[in-house]
């Protein structure tokens, strides 16, 4: 085949999922030339699993990535058809916003974006190689002969890196939803000298809207309090008017079906090599893991405004299609329910994440980044945190600046990261706030104060972002500084709204603040007793609170922090020799070795290297009397 030059750019993004669409805009607001190359341009930022964006942990991402100056928040506030918060009753830590998407708007909403992005271009392509030189990435080649020459290279292939679609005994070659897959790429990293893995995640059936029977299921409304992933988005602009998901359960007759379709299930068959979620099953395995359980949730979601198409969350399945009919068939709701898209399998490659550094550039190829499912994730959320890491350390290592790498204390996304490269995975990572350490510090509503600094500091979040941020951030502070210098004195109109809360009644003059902090009260309650000239924001409100009601609770975060802050910052000489130092086990050397751990606190939270050991390499470092290796590039 003929090659030729395509064109010469700063940044080269492979794949337009959800990683690679941040990657590519984050690279290209940043100033950086940038090409962004996908297999399928109807398939740009596609949902070929659940249509929704949110939950536990993810949500928090989607504001992290919002914060930054990401896309994924603006995104689905605008083409959202149901949003609601999780965990509304628990404190703020765990609280959850999740929306669910119209799937055809979510992508051609991100797709418009692209194409009116300054600095991008959008190109419809397979990427079957890479150009190296000297350990360096130089570009890629498509499968038209197309060479693309770039300073940094950022690969988000995703599912389709040799995809493998699983139907009970039919196995075929194919990325998500039967799109084309990426076959060459794969190989050609594995000649390179990648470590490669085999993941599997799956995806349920979809059924017509107009066959279920939702009187016999459990209606769930959205909200009608107004909730946003962006920090951007208006309170007047959110949706009244959604749609609703509905709730219905598997049943003995289900289990049974799958039981005795057991010898037709790829998962126990042998034809299912990689391996799955453990957090995400599928319900064959389910029905085996908890067999003890008579029933299983399942949501009933529809895919949008304007299609028939209804995802049965809860019922991931790869086995054979009349099975999987039967089992629809045996649901309640669901007994005449009419199958348009079957449930599948897919098997893909992945990239082991030790041989990526915390800024997601491998450690094997200079300024070759990966991120998003490539890397061993589940999720679009964690898909689109990896992808705005890596498209902002590409448009910086080609402005030859530093890399960003954020703390496990900065994020989510953070924990993510660290996780990732410090410890690996295993199977199909997804974040849950278990977690995080400092989940009390990493909350939804925080997500600006965090970050924001650090968008606007690299050029990614907007001057009119920032002032907004700035503002806010005003309101809080003075309205905080207020309340602790106002005392309450025990009115009887204030007695009488004390009584009316079950809260006790005040035998003096009381703080504001103080009095805020009694859990049964809260800010709007409270205010008219100290009113302010101007009613503050919703988001400005909810800030104070949380602020106030948890201070105690957030100094000690913040002091465990501090804490570890030092150690944090004593970096480790890069290939420093791990053999030459006395003192460390075999084991913890063998795993440092296969790390390379940046910072004594990265090498600390490696699995099987204990505190003796990290003492010993402190020591070690500190006295400036290391052995390095010769780069192996």
């Amino acid at each position: 085949m003929n090659r030729y030059e395509a064109g010469n750019f700063d940044v080269i993004v492979v794949g337009a999922g959800h990683a690679g669409s941040e990657a590519a805009l984050a690279a290209a607001r940043m100033g950086s030339s940038t090409v962004l190359l996908t297999i399928d341009l109807d398939m740009v930022a596609f949902m070929p699993c659940n249509p929704s964006i949110g939950g536990p942990a993810k949500g928090v991402v989607v504001r992290e990535v919002d914060a930054l100056g990401g896309e994924m928040g603006r995104n689905i506030d605008k083409t959202y058809v149901q949003m609601r918060m999780l965990n509304t009753g628990k404190g703020p830590a765990v609280q959850a916003l999740r929306a669910q998407a119209d799937k055809n708007d979510y992508a051609q909403e991100m797709k418009k974006t692209i194409e009116k992005q300054d600095n991008l271009l959008l190109r419809q392509g397979i990427v079957e190689e890479l150009i190296v030189e000297d350990g360096e990435v130089k570009g890629v080649v498509s499968h038209t002969g197309a060479i693309y020459r770039g300073k940094a290279v950022v690969l988000t292939a995703g599912t389709s890196s040799r995809g493998q679609i699983i139907i009970g005994e039919l196995k075929y070659s194919s990325g998500p939803n039967n799109s084309q897959p990426s076959i060459k790429l794969s190989e050609n990293l594995l000649e390179l000298g990648f470590d490669l893995a085999r993941f599997k995640t799956g995806t349920p059936p979809r059924i017509l809207s107009s066959s279920i029977d939702y009187s016999k299921t459990e209606e769930q409304p959205g909200d009608t309090e107004p909730n946003h992933f962006s920090f951007s988005s208006k309170d007047e602009d959110y949706l009244q008017e959604q749609l609703s998901c509905w709730l219905t359960y598997t049943g003995t007759e289900a289990h049974q079906i799958i039981r005795d379709n057991l010898h037709r299930a790829p998962m126990f068959t042998g034809i299912v090599e990689g391996v799955g979620a453990r957090y995400c099953p599928s319900i064959e395995d389910k029905v085996v893991r908890f067999s003890d359980k008579p029933r299983h949730q399942l949501f009933l979601e529809p895919e949008g405004r304007n299609t028939e198409e209804v995802y049965v969350q809860g019922l991931s399945s790869s086995l054979p299609e009349d099975v999987q009919l039967q089992v629809l068939h045996s649901i309640d709701g669901l007994e005449n329910a009419k199958m348009m898209r079957t449930g599948y399998a897919i098997e893909y490659d992945v990239v082991k994440p030790h041989q990526l550094r915390p800024s997601l550039e491998t450690k094997l190829v200079k300024n070759l980044f990966t991120a998003g499912q490539m890397n061993g994730t589940s999720g679009y959320e964690e898909a689109a945190g990896q992808g705005i890491i890596a498209g902002i350390n590409a448009a910086l290592s080609v402005q030859e600046k530093e890399p960003l790498v954020l703390k496990r204390s900065d994020g989510y996304i953070g924990v993510m990261i660290d996780d990732l490269v410090t410890k690996g995975t295993l199977e199909p990572y997804r974040l849950l706030t278990s977690r995080a350490e400092y989940r009390l510090l990493l909350r939804h509503d925080n997500a600006d104060i965090r970050l924001s600094e650090i968008g606007h500091e690299i050029g990614l979040l907007s001057e009119d972002r920032y002032q907004a941020y700035l503002e806010k951030q005003e309101a809080v502070n003075e309205e905080i500084a207020r309340i602790k210098t106002i005392r309450l004195k025990p009115t009887e109109d204030l007695q009488a709204f004390l009584a009316s809360r079950n809260s006790a009644p005040l035998k003096d003059g009381f703080l504001f603040s103080d009095l805020l902090k009694r859990p049964e009260l809260d800010y709007k309650g409270l205010s008219p007793f100290a009113p302010l000239e101007e009613e503050l924001a919703s988001d400005v409100i909810d800030q104070i609170e949380i602020q106030i009601k948890y201070e105690g609770y957030i100094k000690k975060a913040i002091a465990k922090v501090e804490k570890l802050k030092k150690m944090e910052e004593k970096r480790i000489p890069e290939n420093i020799d791990y053999d030459a130092i006395n003192g460390i086990a075999t084991e913890a050397k063998d795993k440092l070795k296969k790390i390379q751990p940046e910072t004594i606190a990265q090498a600390s939270r490696i699995s099987g290297v204990n505190p003796a050991d990290i003492s010993v390499l402190m020591v070690y470092v500190q006295s400036g009397r290391y052995t390095v290796l010769e780069a192996s590039n």
